[in-house]
């Protein structure tokens, strides 16, 4: 491919999962299968908690936009690949491939932070009970989520920005089912040195950091569990955390195997299957992983199904 200017681009092309006509229907009633789950179940935590008043807490309010920016997420790239399978088409203009790059790098940004703000809360609720609500005030609670919008804004709007210096060849393929940054700049014609350094520096920054923080804060916390007497309080203080825990583990271990497994091979194919777990499954999972072990959400969703009208 010759190089081209990054202005005579105007469409790419999303090679997906697989060339094979035969298993497009498989792969578009999968995703479409998942992608409904997802929406419809963080869907369903929101008007949970909404509608609960029992639930207008701080861990609440921040699981309420952690299953929004799950549906974002998720909607920034599977709704994509599904309308590419339907029309037998693997093109994505040039606007909408930058478009969708930067949802995709600003919601994944703000999850990690939510994760890290949920991990905050936990502390403050077992390490400091009495002074909780105190400290997890509303305008904190608003606050703590509006640097996360704003740090996740700005991370995204760097790595946009960057790419649209780049020059592109003029058949750009991508080995993937949606437009991510590291295919981007592995496409590109023109020098990518400062975008790969400014991509690894910000993983380090963005995804180690708070990594970092929910370690610290689980480790207070379980400082403070050993320190409990009773085997009754060590698990009614435990139990608070499983479901926050078991999504962060989730999350840190699927992007961390899509790392290791574009580390170890060099197969665009098993990279694209090895992504799924983190941008699709993960978000499917996380309202099942709150609801099935939060005696809370359960009496909250048992309760909105109650108001739902019956026929007959």
């Amino acid at each position: 491919m010759d190089p081209g200017n990054n202005t005579g681009i105007s469409e790419f092309q999303l090679l997906g999962f697989s060339e094979k006509p035969e298993l497009q229907p498989l792969i578009f009633g999968l995703f479409l299968s998942m992608y409904l789950i997802t929406v419809f179940g963080n869907l369903l935590i929101i008007l949970a908690v909404s509608s609960d008043s029992h639930l207008h807490t701080p861990m609440y309010f921040f699981l309420a936009n952690l299953s929004f920016v799950d549906i974002c997420f998720t909607s920034t790239t599977v709704p994509k690949m599904l309308w590419n399978i339907q029309t037998q088409s693997k093109v994505i203009t040039y606007a909408g491939c930058i478009t969708q790059m930067y949802f995709f790098i600003l919601f994944t940004g703000l999850d990690m932070f939510l994760l890290t703000v949920m991990a905050y809360d936990r502390f403050v609720a077992i390490c400091h009970p009495l002074h909780y609500t105190v400290i997890m005030n509303a305008w904190l609670c608003g606050l703590l989520v509006l640097v996360c919008w704003i740090l996740s804004v700005f991370h995204s709007l760097l790595h946009t920005s960057m790419v649209l210096w780049l020059s592109f060849c003029t058949e750009v393929e991508i080995p993937h089912f949606f437009c991510e940054l590291n295919q981007m700049i592995q496409l590109a014609c023109s020098d990518t040195f400062l975008n790969n350094m400014v991509m690894y520096f910000a993983a380090m920054l963005l995804a180690v950091g708070p990594f970092i923080g929910i370690l610290y804060s689980y480790s207070k916390i379980v400082s403070s569990i050993c320190g409990i007497s009773s085997a009754q309080g060590k698990y009614k203080a435990f139990s608070t955390c499983t479901s926050h825990l078991s999504v962060v583990s989730l999350f840190y271990c699927t992007s961390l195997g899509v790392y290791l497994s574009s580390a170890a091979t060099k197969s665009s194919h098993s990279n694209t299957v090895a992504s799924v777990m983190y941008t699709v499954v993960t978000p499917m999972l996380n309202p099942f992983i709150y609801s099935l072990r939060n005696k809370d959400i359960k009496e909250a969703l048992v309760v909105l199904g109650s108001l739902v009208p019956r026929r007959g």
